[in-house]
C-alpha cells in the first residue's frame, strides 16, 4: 500500500485543478507564429518565447509584439527582405482572458 503524506496530495490536487490551464500546453514560438523567425538569433528566440509566455495579459503582450514587430522590421529592411505581419502570437492569451 502507498502511503501519500498530505503535502504530496496537496500538490497532486493543485495539479489537477490546474490541468484545465494548462490542458493546450505551452505556447511555443517558431517559424509560424513568430515573424522575422529567421531574421532572430537563437538566443533571441529563446528570450522572445519565454517573455510572451511570461504575459498575463493580452494588452501588455500586443504592446511587446509590436516592438518586435517594428524591430523585425528594420533587420528584414537592412537585409533587403519583407516581413509579413504573421499571426498574432498573443492570441493564445485572449483566449485565457476571455474564460471566467
Amino acid at each position: 500500500m502507498i502511503k501519500w503524506g498530505y503535502r504530496t496530495m496537496f500538490v497532486l490536487a493543485l495539479s489537477c485543478a490546474a490541468g484545465g490551464a494548462f490542458a493546450r500546453g505551452p505556447w511555443r514560438a517558431n517559424e509560424g507564429n513568430t515573424p522575422g523567425w529567421p531574421l532572430m538569433s537563437p538566443a533571441e528566440r529563446i528570450e522572445h518565447q519565454a517573455r510572451v509566455r511570461g504575459f498575463r495579459t493580452h494588452d501588455d503582450c500586443l504592446r511587446h509584439r509590436e516592438d518586435h514587430l517594428r524591430l523585425i522590421a528594420l533587420r528584414a529592411r537592412a537585409a533587403g527582405r519583407e516581413v509579413a505581419g504573421g499571426p498574432d502570437f498573443c492570441a493564445h492569451l485572449q483566449a485565457r482572458t476571455d474564460q471566467p
